[in-house]
């Protein structure tokens, strides 16, 4: 299908930029105690709440591509449907149904996984223990645990990497017990199986690493995993245990990489699983493993294994070599109507056209987001105002990570000054984009600090019963997300659509956003929320 937009027969060009803006992790939120967002200082957010040109959408679960709308949204989904601009199946959901239908184990890198298994190998299982379903899912372990045993396999070994982001913030022990009892069960089956945990370490410590901010965690997750060089426990209950007596307040995602004696690294001959779906995590470990050359650290030796992610995580790139499961197919982002980036350009990390593309990344300091809740936002708008002043660029969009980032680490009041910079920032953009004579256009991706603290069945805040203090939430939410427009040159052309918005998601944005430049959008693309007012 061409890619070609045509000009819209109503909705006229804007003289100045369009400028997208995501607010990860701000969500529409219960306006209570636990919303940090509510209770933060957003006079800008404030000021263009206005009616007509507001609406609240959804950003998790089906809406979003998730098998069930008990399943958060995240960055990756989110930025997929605000780039796509249609809800395709996801990582979580692409698994499930792999796994169901039992398509992933007629493959042919499984296969090869089994062989290795068969000749003596071991298979080591690698990724986030946690059933958050934004990197992976226990289940998911799980299934290619059952199914490897019954092809025979009998070295099955767990690194559990441990979670406390997606899921409450020290749960690991439940996570850590319930793969307990399955790998018991194997163990127990008379067929000779060796099923155990043999390395672990908090996600936010060792391996799970992104865009390259700190390869020093990849470094400590090789030495972990691969050469079991790490402090060695008699059992994964018992390194969290003590690893926590020894750093009173932390929690799963920060607590230090340890081994379960006896050490067993990984060796020549053996199968690797990353079991993560989601990708802009398991890059990096993926790229430790396959990359014939790699400067980022000395790995000290690299073990020929047969290394398999759960999906391709770079699909431009191909990281990595061998999959499980296929990622969705997305057809025709805007980011190839119009601009590109990772999760925006379908899961692709390069661009469409070098020609009519600037991407400006701001680099983030290796510092504990808490105590620095505002990060660059500063720096990211300098430089987006910098561009627009150009006048180069038809359309922007940036991501401001400040309340996902600093809501994940549970601090509620440094994720209000999150929001705030946040904030600030829009103020900027505001004066900016009517110097130019632009639109500004505000969502978020998901959200995070719109709910600091955990509800119990009755939608409560939960207390500890000792302290009575609530108990701090660090995952995503499923609540909506804010959307808005800011025009002053509209002059009543449009507004959003109440009907049409109340039972929209963020793919809606795509349309929307293509519509307000001026273009007709593709009939396959969720519908705009505009609704023009008739010709005079």
């Amino acid at each position: 299908m061409p890619s070609v937009l045509r000009p819209h027969p109503r909705q006229p060009r804007p003289k100045g930029p369009v400028v997208l803006v995501v607010m990860d992790g701000i969500g529409r939120g219960a306006g209570d105690e636990a919303d940090a967002v509510a209770i933060a200082a957003t006079p800008t957010l404030d000021r263009l709440w206005v009616p007509g040109l507001r609406a609240e959408l959804r950003a998790h679960g089906k809406a979003v591509g998730l098998p069930s709308d008990d399943d958060m949204g995240n960055s990756v989904v989110g930025h997929n449907a605000l780039g796509a601009g249609k809800v395709y199946a996801q990582g979580a959901l692409l698994v499930d149904r792999a796994i169901a239908s039992g398509a992933l184990f007629e493959g042919p890198v499984w296969r090869d996984i089994i062989a290795r298994g068969a000749r003596g190998g071991a298979i080591h299982f690698l990724g986030l223990l946690s059933d958050g379903n934004v990197h992976s899912h226990v289940s998911h372990l799980e299934a290619l645990l059952a199914q490897a045993a019954r092809a025979g396999a009998r070295r099955l070994y767990i690194h559990a990497l441990l979670d406390g982001r997606d899921v409450p913030p020290t749960s690991a022990l439940e996570y850590v017990d319930r793969l307990e009892r399955y790998l018991g069960n194997l163990r127990s089956s008379g067929a000779g199986i060796d099923a155990r945990i043999v390395s672990g370490g908090g996600r936010m410590q060792i391996t799970m690493d992104r865009y390259e901010a700190d390869w020093t965690m990849v470094e400590r997750g090789w030495h972990t995993h691969v050469l079991a060089d790490a402090p060695p426990f008699p059992s994964a209950a018992a390194a969290i245990e003590q690893l926590r007596a020894e750093h009173p307040g932390v929690i799963d995602q920060d607590l230090p990489p340890f081994v379960v004696a006896p050490p067993t690294p990984i060796r020549d001959g053996d199968a690797v699983v990353m079991f993560n779906f989601r990708g802009d995590r398991a890059i990096e470990i993926s790229r430790a493993f396959d990359d014939d050359e790699l400067r980022a650290f000395d790995r000290v030796q690299r073990p020929d294994v047969l290394y398999a992610g759960m999906m391709e995580y770079d699909g431009d790139l191909h990281i990595p070599r061998h999959y499980l499961v296929s990622p969705p197919e997305i057809d025709r982002p805007m980011g190839e109507l119009l601009a590109a980036t990772y999760f925006w350009n379908g899961n692709r990390s390069g661009k469409f056209d070098s020609s009519t593309e600037t991407y400006r990344e701001i680099r983030s300091d290796v510092v504990p987001f808490e105590q620095r809740p505002w990060m660059k936002a500063a720096e990211i708008t300098d430089a987006l105002i910098a561009e627009l002043r150009t006048g180069v660029h038809r359309f922007a969009r940036t991501n401001y990570a400040n309340g996902d980032m600093v809501g994940h680490t549970g601090s509620f009041d440094a994720t209000v000054i999150a929001v705030e910079i946040v904030d600030l920032q829009l103020a900027r953009l505001v004066r900016a984009v009517d110097e130019l004579q632009g639109i500004l256009v505000v969502t978020a991706d998901h959200g995070n600090a719109d709910e600091m603290f955990q509800r119990d069945k009755a939608g409560a805040i939960a207390r500890d019963k000792t302290s009575g203090q609530p108990v701090v939430k660090t995952s995503h939410t499923l609540n909506p997300v804010p959307f808005l427009i800011h025009d002053p040159a509209r002059s009543d052309r449009y507004e959003i659509d109440p009907a049409r918005a109340a039972t929209a998601g963020i793919a809606n944005v795509t349309a929307t956003c293509l519509e307000l430049l001026g273009f007709t959008p593709p009939d396959d693309l969720e519908p705009s929320l505009l609704r023009l007012a008739p010709p005079p």
